[in-house]
């Protein structure tokens, strides 16, 4: 899709959403009904480690992910055609979404460590006949919206200067953008992994991106009029959506604390018996050695990293930062609809 470089910024930014918000209705509909499907994390994983590779822009891999899961749902696939599918699926969508530089090239795909190891090796022709009949089974529109292509519009206002965190003025707007911006990247990428989220608009589901990462951040309000207006979605549409995302981002955390854990114990010289704490305790161990360095002052983003890079593991990496807390962060909990309750995660640097 050719869009001029931070369309979401210029005057005609309402138009060009209303037109995305369009093509949406128009997209074809996915009933998720592949005999492939426990195969389409791996395939999704590893378009996401290519795209990273060759530093692809977002909506070139939400995109390749996207024409997978329409072809997969359409068609009988085997195993080992799934890899020349979803190479050609992401071929296509950087030559649709990129710059031609930028394009992956036939031998450089092939000199790639997770190709050699899949005892593949790609040939010009193989990829080239892929390429025709994707473009004939999509009818050669590729013009196909994804999240991706609205996040940036959704993040242009998500954090507003008359925000709270926890009830105080944020100190510092710039940095609570980033942040923010950090968290948004990350729930789109966990839409990724799962087929659940394409029951959702991409629209709605970049919105539900944004409210899911102020839910977490406490910012409030959680979905402030400013943004109900800029995407015509109310709190109440984004709940579904938000909860999924929620839920995901509770198991990354419980993983990650659970893996802090081991790797403490392991430092330390302790055996593990095979058992482990309870989520609950990793939680509260982080919330104690949080408050323990707590100063009383209104909560604030200092610096932070993240690896923008998704990687072929089981979880998917979190935006790391270090927050400046208040003392009563152990009782800070977010909720969607009264449905969904988890203490506020802490990522430390």
């Amino acid at each position: 899709m050719e869009l001029e470089d931070q369309w979401w910024r210029g005057q005609l930014a309402t138009d060009i959403y209303q037109v995305l918000r369009f093509k949406e209705l128009k997209l074809p509909t996915y009933k998720g009904h592949s005999p492939q499907l426990n195969l389409r994390r791996y395939y999704t994983d590893l378009i996401a480690v290519i795209s990273n590779h060759f530093r692809l822009c977002p909506t070139a891999r939400h995109l390749a992910v996207y024409l997978l899961d329409l072809f997969m749902d359409r068609y009988d696939v085997t195993e080992q055609q799934l890899a020349v599918v979803s190479l050609s699926c992401l071929l296509l969508a950087s030559k649709f979404e990129e710059r031609e530089d930028r394009v992956p090239k036939l031998e450089t795909l092939n000199s790639l460590g997770c190709i050699s190891t899949m005892n593949l090796v790609l040939t010009k022709q193989s990829l080239l006949h892929m390429e025709l009949l994707l473009l004939e089974t999509f009818q050669w529109n590729l013009y196909l919206p994804t999240a991706a292509h609205f996040i940036e519009y959704c993040l242009s206002i998500a954090v507003h200067e008359g925000d709270l965190h926890d009830g105080w003025p944020l100190t510092c707007l710039e940095k609570s953008k980033i942040y923010l911006a950090k968290y948004a990247e990350y729930f789109l990428e966990v839409s990724l992994q799962d087929h659940v989220f394409l029951c959702f608009a991409p629209s709605l589901l970049a919105a539900a991106c944004v409210s899911a990462s102020r839910l977490v951040l406490h910012l409030s309000p959680t979905w402030p009029p400013q943004l109900q207006c800029l995407t015509g979605y109310t709190w109440e549409n984004l709940v579904p959506c938000a909860e999924k995302l929620l839920i995901a981002h509770d198991s990354d955390v419980k993983e990650a604390n659970k893996q802090k854990s081991q790797q403490q114990q392991q430092q330390m010289g302790f055996h593990s018996s095979g058992q482990t704490g309870t989520v609950t305790q990793y939680l509260q161990r982080s919330s104690a050695q949080f408050s323990q360095q707590a100063n009383h002052r209104p909560s604030t983003y200092l610096n932070h990293s993240s690896s923008t890079g998704l990687q072929p593991s089981n979880n998917i990496q979190h935006p790391s930062a270090s927050l400046d807390p208040k003392s009563n962060i152990a009782n800070r909990a977010y909720q969607v609809n009264m449905h969904y309750s988890c203490a506020a995660p802490y990522f430390e640097k």
